[in-house]
């Protein structure tokens, strides 16, 4: 645990503590109220916080890849201090011994993400190699978002932005043009895609889909892009060419186009959170600037935080509440020793509501004192 850095974007804390809300149990809410209530709106929403099972996308597909751009979205302002100590303005420019530095404080980050991610898929209960998962969630942040900042601190804007789309269109290419055994080219279904074919061939021990892993080798490369777009957000947000609220404006816009190029990118490489195709990349991009630029327009130009704070003690401590909504920690335990009795009194068909909410309550109560005394992981 360690004091946080001042300075820091409280949009950005904001956005990535409404991200990581629905998964900590903002979605539990959602799914209780629907069946209670049956109402269309929570039914609809119920509906968006599931994944799809292959092709299309809904809300909660885009939880990941959002946490993952405001990662890279907080790359250039980490390595700010260290711009300024050396007397240089662009990342690119730092001196070899300090770029050495960094790149070891960002591969014992990456280590440990992968570390942290094994141990979420069940590491520690061990039940065999051929039985561990080693892809995950968290290592797939740590990966992607390594990669996208060696790129970022050995290249300017434009030669990041080149990357970016070597990255999209090759791992496109590979896809449609590189034939599998027994399948040919082109072939995107689960068992038949090129990136479940290397998973299969390469990736050791247990797949989460027995023939595909959603945190593959392959598709690592598209989730390079996903943190390299938010570098290049983050970029432009330090940029003092604009003003905030121009900067704000041209967020949104930015997002309406690249959700424009999504869709239209679809139609030959199908949006798939699975495979996370590069017209997946682009389109979830457009809403990670829709969100940000909402986000930054009402809290970093307007002022208005107060609402914000419940989503601000989240985000400063998102990667251990993700932990323990993960399994590592039972706040339903100490939300029914609590709030169980008061609970049991009400309706039976309200009782999964408020049963969620508790929870909500409970860890909102353990992140606050987490905040209020300064104590944050920070990895």
């Amino acid at each position: 645990m360690s004091k946080p850095a001042s300075g820091r974007l409280v949009s950005l804390d904001a956005l990535r503590g409404f991200d990581m809300f629905w998964i900590m149990s903002g979605e539990h809410i959602i799914h209780a109220l629907a069946k209670a209530t049956g109402w269309q709106i929570f039914i609809w929403m119920s509906e968006q916080l599931h994944h799809t099972v292959w092709n299309g996308i809904t809300f909660y597909d885009m939880i990941f890849p959002l946490f993952l751009f405001i990662s890279g979205i907080s790359m250039p302002y980490s390595v700010q201090k260290r711009m300024q100590l050396a007397g240089v303005t662009a990342a690119f420019e730092l001196p070899r011994g300090e770029k050495n530095r960094l790149y070891l404080s960002m591969l014992r980050r990456t280590l440990i993400l992968l570390i942290l991610g094994m141990i979420v898929n069940g590491l520690l209960a061990f039940k065999g190699y051929h039985n561990t998962r080693f892809a995950s969630v968290l290592g797939r942040i740590g990966l992607a978002w390594f990669f996208a900042g060696l790129i970022y601190l050995n290249n300017d804007v434009r030669r990041q932005v080149l990357w970016l789309l070597l990255l999209l269109f090759g791992y496109w290419a590979m896809m449609a043009f590189i034939p599998v055994p027994g399948y040919g080219a082109g072939v995107l279904t689960m068992d038949g895609s090129l990136e479940s074919y290397i998973d299969r061939l390469l990736l050791p021990g247990k797949l989460h889909d027995g023939v595909h892993d959603p945190e593959g080798i392959l598709s690592t490369i598209p989730a390079i892009g996903t943190a390299l777009m938010g570098i290049l957000t983050g970029t432009f947000l330090r940029w003092e060419g604009f003003s905030m609220s121009k900067k704000a404006l041209s967020l949104f816009l930015s997002g309406i186009i690249l959700i424009a190029i999504g869709l239209l990118w679809d139609h030959f490489f199908p949006i798939n959170k699975r495979l996370w195709t590069s017209s997946f990349v682009v389109y979830v991009g457009g809403w990670s600037l829709l969100l940000l630029s909402f986000f930054y327009w009402i809290i970093d130009v307007a002022g208005f935080r107060r609402w914000a704070f419940p989503f601000i003690i989240i985000g400063t401590n998102s990667i251990l509440i993700y932990m323990c909504a993960e399994g590592l920690a039972n706040f339903g335990y100490t939300a029914d020793y609590i709030f169980g009795g008061m609970i049991r009194q009400v309706a039976l068909v309200w009782q999964p509501v408020l049963i969620a909410v508790s929870v909500t309550s409970v860890q909102l109560i353990f992140l606050y004192l987490l905040y209020r005394n300064k104590l944050f992981l920070k990895i």
